[in-house]
């Protein structure tokens, strides 16, 4: 991985501040927290139930602390050694607040979860975004409730 941020594969053509590397574990989350949810959001627009109320819970199980932490720990196997490192940085990051919702482990899960994806954005790696957003909702789908 280079860090290095490339325009033709962007969403948008804002460039980040600092290379990839160089941004805050917490900054690379609330990134990858938007990246997510918009391909949580495709996902559930492509199936044939398209009442909002449906639409809006169905994201929730897949969106919530909680099942951030299920999709990280699903795919820790998977994870190459940058990957499960800035895994470790986000884990370790200081958010400052904990949703009332969700439990200290499972938020720090979950905040790890959408730094990788931050990252993987910053770093141009679109291929394995994909990836790995697929198999998290394929696993979650499918997954003995």
């Amino acid at each position: 991985m280079n860090g290095l941020f490339d325009l033709n594969r962007a969403w948008f053509p804002y460039e980040p501040s600092k290379p990839a590397h160089l941004l805050p574990p917490i900054v690379l989350a609330y990134a990858g927290d938007a990246i997510y949810e918009v391909a949580v959001r495709q996902y559930l627009i492509s199936l044939p139930n398209l009442r909002p109320q449906h639409l809006h819970r169905s994201a929730t199980g897949l969106v919530s602390a909680r099942a951030q932490s299920n999709i990280l720990a699903y795919l820790d196997p998977v994870l190459t050694e940058d990957e499960k490192d800035v895994v470790r940085r986000g884990r370790n990051a200081k958010s400052g607040s904990i949703p009332k919702n969700a439990d200290v482990l499972e938020y720090r899960h979950a905040t790890a979860f959408e730094c990788m994806i931050g990252y993987l954005y910053y770093t141009g790696q679109q291929a394995r975004i994909q990836e790995l957003i697929h198999s998290s909702i394929e696993y979650m789908m499918h997954r003995p409730k």
